[in-house]
């Protein structure tokens, strides 16, 4: 149902998008959609919520892989940026739609940025327990690097991801973070 409600978004845009299309889509009255998701809201927050979870797996295994944390904050903030730049590039009508939806579900991304800034803490607390970065406060240099790096991940900047040097201004920014970290 997920699958058909992105494919007529991305055929209709979210604004005249509707249940009878999804359920017309799935040859299913809109009585069936209505019975899974209460709402057309319900049904588009958890389109959201699926779009916005796709990236966290890939994030999660690397801040939780072990090893040496300041290699691991720069692996899980490029993986951040490509995820990204892959959704803004290889479907811009998608990512457009999707752009919209977020601004909707407020819940839903509040929630998906805690998940990230919690991996992205998991990462800085490994990292000052076994002594690679000297910080207080794991959580808030997190949160920190994570506003640091907005650019290279928030949605408002996709139109620059394609530009050429997007890489090495990133790589410049994690390396000025990595080094704020070590003290």
């Amino acid at each position: 149902m997920l699958e058909a409600t992105e494919e007529v978004l991305r055929r209709h845009g979210p604004v005249k998008a509707t249940v009878v299309d999804v359920a017309r889509a799935l040859g299913v009255s809109h009585g069936t959609v209505y019975r899974h998701f209460r709402t057309k809201a319900a049904l588009r927050e958890a389109v959201t919520r699926r779009w916005l979870d796709r990236a966290c797996g890939e994030l999660a295994r690397i801040a939780d892989a072990g090893g040496d944390p300041e290699e691991r904050l720069r692996q899980w903030l490029r993986a951040l940026f490509e995820a990204k730049r892959r959704k803004a590039g290889e479907d811009p009508e998608l990512f457009a739609t999707y752009t919209v939806l977020a601004g909707e579900n407020g819940a839903v991304v509040g929630a998906h940025l805690a998940e990230l800034t919690g991996q992205l803490t998991r990462i800085v607390r490994a990292g000052a327990a076994g002594g690679a970065f000297t910080v207080a406060d794991p959580a808030g240099a997190a949160r920190a690097v994570f506003h640091a790096t907005a650019r290279f991940h928030h949605p408002c900047h996709a139109g620059e991801w394609e530009r050429a040097g997007v890489e090495e201004e990133l790589a410049a920014v994690v390396d000025l973070l990595a080094r704020g970290l070590r003290g």
